[in-house]
């Protein structure tokens, strides 16, 4: 969420920055700067009624001493009125509060100075990339045929016990997914992140503060007889662990990364490009968080960015980074990279990972903060990236190492897998 002194300092560069990232309502603007006036207006009324009242009080026990009972009675009823006066003017600040606070978690994050101009994922930016795309060979098929032909996955099983969209993981499918969270998770913690097992279930007052309330609740399931969401990534429930803290500086930066499963209704997909792992309901994910000093964020964003290339490289992926342009990026990123991987028997990039920085959008929400040198609570700065999201890594891993005599499996994770190959033998 934006700071409203913020937006009243640097409107015109707000306006700016919100037209990058195509906003629709930059009238949102005006009527928030409106709603912080009357705020200030009704404020000031009612601090001023309050000091009448408590003068005329102190009054009161003045006239009562000195034994002048009438002008006290006088004063009394004066005060009276004054706090008569002060239930309306409450009630009004209270209801202005409120909208101004409805108001402002509609605005999203600004983009970065450093995000591309543009609507759609064509105008991404390609940063870099690495590996080589593999030449497969005759009879190569995707990788819901390879589930199939070496019993890995089960999607009907799924579709037979929830629906579509929840597949079951079977034998050498499970092995090889739990070896890939296993495995990240150990890359993660030797970068001095460390580990949290966060719960599932988060309630209102989480899914807020990250900003999947409100954007986002069409895309989340809902526990509704006791208000709990289900988590869409471990990004929520982690960095809710710092919700209403204040930091030291010695404690920073905080660093943590989580497997969960993430659920996510993915409301409107349909079509080829949701067939087998490429788009679930259920999956599994592991992700980075950080808690930084606003003066280091950018350059914590880039260090993040290169550690998950790191892991992708390990695994032995074709991959490409994207700067994403305004248009495409999440409703509470600053900026964002995303991670692609090449799906050769698909013939397409399946994204894998987002890195974003959140600048103090997220811990301003969730008041996460630190005491600086001079003793003053500043606001932090949150990232997170996906390290990584498991499903296309998996799909890509299966179809990019077929042979004729079955899956290879890369060097990195054969001691979690205990093996070098997938076959039927």
């Amino acid at each position: 969420m934006l700071q409203v002194q913020f937006i009243r300092q640097n409107k015109e560069l707000v306006l700016e920055r919100l037209g990058v990232k195509n906003f629709k309502e930059p009238g949102l603007v005006e009527e928030i700067l409106a709603l912080d006036d009357q705020r200030k207006k009704l404020t000031l009324e009612y601090d001023d009624t309050q000091a009448k009242v408590n003068s005329a009080s102190k009054e009161i026990g003045k006239l009562m001493a000195s034994g002048d009972k009438t002008a006290a009675e006088a004063r009394k009823q004066e005060v009276a009125a004054f706090k008569q006066a002060l239930g309306p003017i409450s009630e009004s600040l209270a209801s202005v509060e409120k909208t101004l606070q409805d108001t402002l978690v509609k605005l999203p994050n600004l983009p970065g100075a450093n995000v591309p101009v543009g609507k759609t994922p064509e105008d991404n930016v390609e940063v870099r990339g690495g590996g080589q795309k593999p030449v497969l060979a005759e009879g190569s098929v995707p990788h819901w045929d390879l589930a199939k032909k070496y019993d890995l996955i089960d999607f009907e099983l799924g579709n037979k016990i929830t629906g579509s969209g929840f597949p079951v993981y079977k034998n050498k499918g499970a092995r090889l997914q739990r070896a890939l969270i296993s495995y990240f998770l150990d890359f993660n913690t030797a970068a001095g992140y460390i580990e949290m097992l966060p719960p599932y279930m988060v309630n209102e007052a989480s899914a807020y503060g990250t900003g999947q309330l409100p954007d986002k609740e069409g895309q989340m399931y809902f526990v509704t007889e006791d208000n709990f969401y289900l988590i869409p990534t471990a990004e929520v429930p982690v960095t809710n662990i710092y919700r209403d803290e204040i930091l030291k500086e010695s404690d920073l930066p905080v660093k943590m990364t989580a497997y969960t499963p993430c659920f996510r209704r993915e409301a409107g997909s349909y079509g080829k490009d949701v067939r087998g792992l490429n788009r679930l309901h259920q999956f599994e994910k592991v992700e980075l968080v950080q808690l930084v000093k606003p003066d280091q964020s950018y350059t914590v964003l880039e260090e993040m960015v290169v550690h998950v290339e790191k892991l992708i490289q390990s695994l032995g992926l074709p991959y490409r980074i994207l700067n994403l342009c305004g248009g495409d990026m999440g409703f509470t990123s600053a900026q964002t990279y995303d991670f692609e991987v090449y799906s050769a028997a698909q013939e397409k990039w399946l994204e894998v990972s987002s890195v974003s920085n959140f600048e103090n959008y997220q811990t301003n929400r969730m008041k996460i903060r630190y005491k600086d040198e001079n003793g003053k609570n500043q606001l932090l700065h949150s990232l997170n990236g996906s390290s990584l999201a498991l499903p296309r890594i998996l799909a890509c891993l299966l179809e990019n190492n077929q042979t004729p005599e079955g899956i290879n499996i890369p060097e990195a994770l054969q001691r979690y897998f205990g093996s070098d190959r997938i076959s039927n033998g």
